[in-house]
């Protein structure tokens, strides 16, 4: 998109109106001119941001870009915003959160300053973040649900069912070849159901979840899908987070917003000490799902890192490695450990949101996993 107006564009075109003021919030961001409310010029004359370090003026400047863009056009100037400007600090102040356009990102960006936010923004940040939380889980939480169900179902069938639990959609579909035209009828050498045991938990699911800072959109992501998890009574879920030390916040995850503001995204990575303490929950291996998501970059002992997962995997679970659980794709991981894990038969891969249902659901089955 191309904007006139100024002396060094070379158009000869005067903006005015609404074709001004989208101007000014883009030039204040991507180094225009401005209008003197939020852009700035250099001496030299060379561009330069103008959102500066005010406050109103950058709330003004959220309320411009707000009405003038699309609600993704806004998320990505925000993000630029943040990084390319540091106003980070402003996001402390409630009346910066009440204007700004929540998303995923903004979420990290606000759990990375939860230990700095002072109480009086506490409230307004937990609002912002449930307002994303909701909308992952209305986006996430029908067909994940509707996945793992139909997933658990088919790892759970039994070829000689009880009367009472027999699946008779499957057990007739499973025996057309037997039709009989002139009884008009299917016989059904084959039973298909489900046992008692459907009605019980079948599977543990532990999410072991690195909170270093550039994991911070697989938090928020893993954390939504951990209270989904948890909220299916034939899955038993855990979820743990680490950096260089471990938290178990199985106990919060009825809310996943007290998981994510009880997480502490920064500091340095110790996936061995996390895989020895999710290592000691495990009490039913070949119906264990472990899922670690992380970039690799471990500051523990490697070596030791390796065989836990190799001991797990001969024990019957089931090791997922996700480098990322976002939209963004992979992020810098540490292609050794990746390869290391992969000739475990454990391979490392980013995984969209969008695809976990399928990875969950691959994984739970004992089925090759979908790797993209």
């Amino acid at each position: 998109m191309v904007l006139g107006g100024g002396e060094g564009d070379g158009t000869g075109c005067v903006l005015g109106g609404r074709d001004a003021a989208m101007d000014a919030a883009l030039g204040a961001l991507y180094g225009g001119e401005g209008d003197g409310a939020t852009g700035s010029r250099k001496a030299s004359g060379e561009r330069a941001a103008g959102l500066g370090g005010s406050a109103p003026k950058v709330a003004r400047w959220l309320g411009d870009i707000r009405t003038y863009f699309p609600g993704s056009v806004v998320q990505v100037m925000q993000r630029d915003a943040i990084a390319r400007l540091g106003l980070s600090a402003l996001l402390l102040e409630p009346e910066m959160l009440e204007a700004v356009e929540p998303d995923v990102h903004l979420v990290g960006t606000l759990l990375s300053l939860n230990k700095a936010m002072p109480e009086t923004t506490k409230e307004t940040a937990r609002a912002v973040v449930r307002k994303v939380v909701e909308q992952l889980e209305k986006r996430l939480a029908t067909r994940t649900r509707a996945t793992l169900t139909g997933a658990l179902d088919r790892s759970a069938r039994i070829s000689r069912p009880r009367h009472h639990d027999i699946d008779w959609d499957r057990t007739i579909r499973a025996n057309l070849k037997n039709y009989l035209p002139e009884h008009r009828t299917v016989v059904p050498e084959r039973l298909i159901g489900y046992g008692r045991a459907a009605r019980a938990v079948k599977k543990e699911v532990i999410l072991c979840i690195d909170q270093s800072g550039s994991m911070a959109a697989s938090v928020v992501y893993a954390s939504v899908f951990g209270a989904v998890l948890a909220s299916m009574r034939s899955i038993a879920t855990r979820l743990v987070v680490f950096d260089t030390a471990v938290v178990d916040l199985t106990d919060q995850l009825d809310d996943p917003v007290d998981v994510l503001f009880g997480t502490q995204l920064g500091g340095g990575t110790d996936i061995n000490r996390a895989l020895a303490y999710c290592q000691s929950k495990i009490t039913r291996p070949a119906d264990t799902v472990v899922v670690l998501i992380s970039d690799l970059y471990e500051g523990g002992i490697r070596n030791e890192m390796l065989k836990r997962v190799a001991a797990m995997k001969s024990a019957g679970v089931e090791f997922v490695t996700l480098l990322a659980l976002s939209d963004e794709g992979a992020p810098a991981y540490d292609r050794e450990h990746a390869a290391a894990l992969a000739a475990l038969g454990a391979p490392a891969f980013a995984c969209t949101p969008d695809l976990f249902p399928e990875v969950m659901a691959a994984a739970l089955e004992k089925r090759p996993l979908p790797v993209p």
